[in-house]
Parts: C-alpha cells; sequence; structure tokens
C-alpha cells in the first residue's frame, strides 16, 4: 500500500532527471562551434556529437523499458542516473572528437533508462484524475531546462571552456542518484519466469539504425544506392520484428497495446506532433544567426518565448486534462490546432519580418506545447495496464524520438530542394555569418516550405488526436479488452474510472 506522499517524492525525484535531461538537450546545439574549433575536429563529425546520443537514445527505449517491467522500473531508473551522469563527465574531459562522441553514446544509453521508466513511475503512483497534473508540473521541467540551456550554456561559454556544459551534470546527477536511490522503491511486484527477447530487440535495433541512416543520409544524396539499401534491411527487420513479437510468449514489445484504439491513436498523434514541430527551432536558430545576422546566444535567447510558455501552460493543460470526460483528448487536439496555426504562421516570414511577429508565433508554439504533452501522454499511458506501464512508455518515446529524428531529416530535404547544395552545406552544417541577401532570400523561401510541410502533418496528428476515442462504450464492457500473448490479461488501470466518468457525467 503506497503512502499517499509518495506520489509527490516520486514526481520531485523523475523531475530531477528530466531537468539534467532537458538543459543537456539545448545546451549541447549552442556549444558545437566552440567544440569543433577546440578538438580540431570538421562538420560531419560534430553532427554525431547529436545524433549519435539521439539515435542511441531512441533505439535502447523499448529494451530498457522491456527490463524495467521484469526487473523493476525504480532499479533501472536509478541505472540511468548513474550512467547519464558517467557520460556527462566522460564528455567533459573527452579530448578528441572520437572520445566525446563515445561519450555521448554513453549519455545517450543512460537517458534511455531515464526517459524509459519515468513516465511509468509517475503512471504508477498516481491516480487517473492526478496524473495529467502530475505529467503537467513534469512539462515545466522541460520549459524550464529549454530556457535554462542557452541562457547557462551562454554564461558558461562566455567565462571558461565548453567542457563545463557537460560537467554542469555532475553535482545534478549526484543528488539525483542520491535521491532515486534513498527514495523510490517498486510498487508493484516483478513477473516471474519471464524472458527478455534478446533476439527481438536486436531485430528492432538493425531496423530502427538502418531506418534513421536511410533517412538522414537521403538529405542531398537523394535515393542513392546505400540509401535505398539502408531502407531495404530496415524494412525487412522491422517486418521479421513484428513477425517475431507476435509469436512468442514474452515479446520485448507488446503489440497488444495497441488494440487499445486510444493507446495506439495516442501514440500516432505525438510521433506526427514530433515530427512536424521539433525541426522548428532548428530551422529558426539558424533564420537568426544567417538571415538576421544574430550571434548564437541572441538567436537562443530569442527563441525563449516558446519553451517560457510552454512551462507555464503545461500545469494547466494537465489539470484539465484530469477534469476531461474524454481523457485529455480535448486540450490535446487544441494544443495541436494552435500549433498548426503557428506553424502558417511561421511559413510567412521574410528576411525583414519584425520580431514581434515571431515572439507571437513561437508563444503560440508554446502554447500548443503545453496543451498537448501533458493530456496527450496522461492519456496514452492511462489507455496501457499496470504490468505493462514500462513498455508502453518506451515505446511512447520511442515514436515521439523517431519522429524529432525525422523532422530533421524531413526539414532538411524540403529545404534542399530548393536551395543549391552549397547554401545547403553553409546553413544547416556549418557556422554561418550574416547571408548575403539574396543568399537569405532563398533560404527564408526554403525554411517556409518547410514549414507548410509541418503544418500539413500537423493536420494528420489532429485527425487521429479528435478520432482516437471512437464510439464510447457502454460501461457493462468498458473492461472486456483482447487477451496479450503472454498470458495476462490486458486491463488499462483506468477502465473503472472510465465508468466513474461516463456515470458521473464528468
Amino acid at each position: 500500500m503506497k503512502k499517499p506522499a509518495y506520489k509527490w517524492v516520486a514526481l520531485s525525484v523523475t523531475t530531477i532527471g528530466s531537468l539534467m535531461v532537458a538543459i543537456d538537450s539545448t545546451i549541447v546545439i549552442l556549444a558545437l562551434p566552440n567544440m569543433l574549433q577546440d578538438l580540431h575536429s570538421d562538420l560531419v563529425r560534430m553532427t554525431w556529437v547529436i545524433m549519435g546520443y539521439l539515435i542511441l537514445n531512441t533505439i535502447l527505449q523499448l529494451t530498457f523499458g522491456r527490463m524495467a517491467d521484469m526487473f523493476g522500473r525504480v532499479r533501472m531508473y536509478n541505472v540511468g542516473f548513474i550512467i547519464f551522469t558517467l557520460g556527462s563527465v566522460l564528455c567533459g574531459l573527452a579530448l578528441n572528437d572520437t572520445f566525446l562522441i563515445g561519450s555521448r553514446l554513453i549519455q545517450g544509453v543512460g537517458g534511455a533508462m531515464l526517459s524509459a521508466n519515468a513516465m511509468a513511475i509517475i503512471t504508477e503512483v498516481f491516480p487517473a484524475n492526478e496524473r495529467g497534473q502530475a505529467m503537467g508540473i513534469n512539462a515545466i521541467t522541460w520549459g524550464a531546462g529549454s530556457v535554462l540551456g542557452p541562457v547557462l550554456g551562454g554564461l558558461i561559454l562566455a567565462v571558461t571552456s565548453w567542457r563545463w556544459i557537460f560537467l554542469v551534470n555532475l553535482p545534478i546527477g549526484i543528488i539525483g542518484t542520491l535521491a532515486a536511490y534513498l527514495l523510490l522503491h517498486d510498487i508493484a511486484p516483478n513477473p516471474e519466469g519471464e524472458r527478455f527477447d534478446l533476439f527481438g530487440a536486436a531485430l528492432f535495433c538493425i531496423g530502427l539504425v538502418t531506418l534513421l541512416l536511410g533517412l538522414t543520409s537521403s538529405v542531398g544524396a537523394g535515393l542513392s544506392p546505400m540509401v535505398l539499401g539502408l531502407l531495404a534491411v530496415a524494412l525487412v527487420a522491422f517486418v521479421a520484428f513484428v513477425f517475431r513479437e507476435r509469436h512468442i510468449s514474452y515479446p520485448m514489445l507488446d503489440l497488444n497495446l495497441f488494440s487499445s484504439r486510444r493507446y495506439a491513436f495516442s501514440v500516432v498523434a505525438a510521433t506526427l506532433q514530433s515530427l512536424a514541430v521539433f525541426a522548428v527551432n532548428f530551422l529558426l536558430i539558424f533564420y537568426l544567426q544567417g538571415v538576421r545576422g544574430y550571434t548564437p546566444l541572441t538567436a537562443a535567447l530569442l527563441i525563449l518565448p516558446l519553451p517560457l510558455v510552454t512551462s507555464v501552460v503545461g500545469p494547466l493543460g494537465g489539470r484539465w486534462a484530469d477534469h476531461d470526460r474524454f481523457g485529455g483528448t480535448v486540450p490535446a487536439t487544441l494544443g495541436l490546432i494552435v500549433q498548426a496555426l503557428a506553424l502558417v504562421v511561421l511559413a510567412f516570414l521574410t528576411p525583414t519580418t519584425s520580431y514581434i511577429v515571431l515572439a507571437i508565433a513561437l508563444a503560440l508554439m508554446g502554447l500548443g506545447g503545453g496543451l498537448f504533452w501533458s493530456p496527450n501522454t496522461s492519456t496514452t499511458m492511462g489507455a496501457a495496464p499496470r504490468n505493462r506501464l514500462g513498455v508502453a512508455s518506451a515505446t511512447l518515446n520511442t515514436m515521439r524520438n523517431v519522429g524529432m529524428v525525422c523532422s530533421f531529416a524531413v526539414a532538411l530535404a524540403v529545404a534542399a530542394a530548393s536551395m543549391p547544395a552549397t547554401l545547403v552545406n553553409k546553413v544547416f552544417l556549418g557556422t554561418v555569418g550574416h547571408l548575403q541577401p539574396s543568399i537569405s532570400l532563398a533560404f527564408t523561401s526554403a525554411m517556409n516550405h518547410a514549414f507548410i510541410a509541418s503544418a500539413l502533418i500537423c493536420l494528420l496528428a489532429i485527425f487521429f488526436s479528435i478520432v482516437r476515442e471512437g464510439r464510447r462504450v457502454p460501461a457493462t464492457t468498458t473492461a472486456a479488452m483482447p487477451p496479450v500473448t503472454s498470458g495476462a490479461s490486458f486491463q488499462p488501470e483506468d477502465a473503472s474510472a472510465e465508468v466513474t466518468e461516463q456515470r458521473t457525467g464528468r
């Protein structure tokens, strides 16, 4: 029997992990030029400082989510804190670019352990009518980290070496590791007799790595034989993975999770939202530096309306989800609509557009994100059975990360289609100063096309968000769910809550 106060302890500890990862995700981009010069590296290898972390974080989500369900979510979360902190220290001590990239891969392992289990821990300890608020509070941390990252990074780079952008994680990591070890504990007993699907995990990793490499390699190179080969390997690996997961007793990915319309469509909406908006900051940073001529720090500060509004609205969106009779569908859908509107506004930027227009678009983007993230996550996790919270959370995070990486590739591909290859290399792979007026106009036009593509993707996300609930089922049949292959019945923890909501009209 869990004590009422424990849920807030669990939220506080998972929030520390979210803060550390959020700061790291924004602070590193700002320091890339400094790292490149200090380590005598090149632009292609420095790109892997970002991409290596994100790819490894993505491919390991399901693996660690499944292991958490078997061996304990808190145990895996504790190990994640240690590994992420160790990776941060090694990054700060790197003597060359190869060592730095390797250390970032270690960070990716720790980050996957943290993110695969944080939402599962929160879902497990908070009741359905408080979960949205809890995830909204957690969302504040991501907004705060996005604000602190550029500011803290700018201050560090102004007074000392780039190495301290990684070493700053050391005190946070020590506090988080001790707090997680001393204060957190697993509530539900671990299942006995289950096995880990190592071959399935390998198939999934091969499929995802080759897919991401194929997508990123297609930018500039087009559908070359190498790209087609990578995509073919990805297709074969994913088909084999799905076939295996459907025919073994203890799958790494429980495909019966997707028999819940609410869970499946919520994951699709989250994936499409990440695909639509992740590249926005990336494009705007280069617009502000290359077209408007701002310094990297100034450009990062001008982006702040987005995370600031997100951090304020996030808890409000979570509270709204707790009182939404459709389980968070209304605020999540409204958030997507607002973000689609913001993307349309951004599609009309010119080299001379007033910053007020950009700030309004960024504020709308932050408002939409705050309304979408917490309610959609709460709805997704509420539709998952308690004994599969780890893999359910990991599946959601995996698909979000896939959307992020693909967003990067889609943005580059759309922009490259209307810009000379030399301009693409200068703007997207290098540190640029103020571009010539003619080049600035060409880049801005290409960027606008990317925003239009993002808006269309956002419209598709709106569709899946709206239809996720389908027809409301009678209370007497709410608990009827198909069996899973592992022998456990698929019973979402919110089944009784849904019945209560329908009866009370809440």
